[in-house]
Parts: structure tokens; sequence; C-alpha cells
């Protein structure tokens, strides 16, 4: 009998497992602010910016506090972390930048690319 459910338990476990699929971007079509962004056009900084940010970026950098020194919230802030490369290269996870957002995973590629998109075309307060 209890090899029977040492069997039973080891073909569920092996079951459950080969069904995990981990790629957002894949299953989902894009970040949780909107579908990816595609190559014409501008990026809308209050539409499809703004809402990555709020969501993982305003809680820990605002104005009562700002962690790293990194002050966050307006567009402003937001547009000096563009202009001196830190947004962009905390992100990225890119070497020499601390990885952001802090103590969560990665943002997904949809979102990177909006944000390096806007940063790309100047940082529009649009």
């Amino acid at each position: 009998m209890k090899i029977i459910l040492s069997t039973l338990l080891i073909a569920c476990i092996i079951l459950i497992s080969s069904c995990y699929y981990d790629k957002e971007d894949l299953l989902y079509g894009g970040s949780n602010s909107g579908p990816c962004t595609d190559s014409t056009g501008a990026v809308s900084y209050s539409q499809k910016v703004v809402p990555v940010f709020q969501q993982l970026c305003y809680s820990c950098h605002n104005s009562s506090f700002p962690s790293g020194g990194i002050l966050m919230g307006t567009y402003t802030a937001d547009k000096a972390i563009g202009q001196n490369g830190t947004l962009y290269g905390s992100i990225n996870h890119s070497v020499g930048f601390s990885p952001m957002p802090k103590g969560m995973s990665k943002m997904t590629a949809c979102q990177i690319a909006t944000i390096k998109k806007w940063v790309d075309a100047g940082m529009q307060n649009n």
C-alpha cells in the first residue's frame, strides 16, 4: 500500500510541476499596465509610464521617504532620473546600478521597453 501511495504522490508532483509556466509576457501579452508599446507613436507619460511607476516605484521613492535618495512621483523628478541614466540602468538591472524594484522580480520586458522608449524619445510630459 505504501508503494502505491508513494508512486501516486510522485506521479502527481511530476504532473503538477510539469504544468508550470512563468513567462508572463507570453501568457498575458505584456505588462500589467496595458499592451506593450508598438514601434510607432510616442509613449504617453501619463497613460503608460506613470501607471508602471505607481505600481512598482512610487511607494518607496516618494517625498516622504525617498529610498536611496531617489525621489520620484512628479514629472520633474521622474524626468531627472531618466536623464541621468539611473532609471533605465536600475530597471534593466545593468551592472553598476541598484536593481529595481528592490526585493521584487524584474519588471516585465514590456514595462522596461515602454519606459526605455519614453526616455529615448526625450521624456515628454504627455
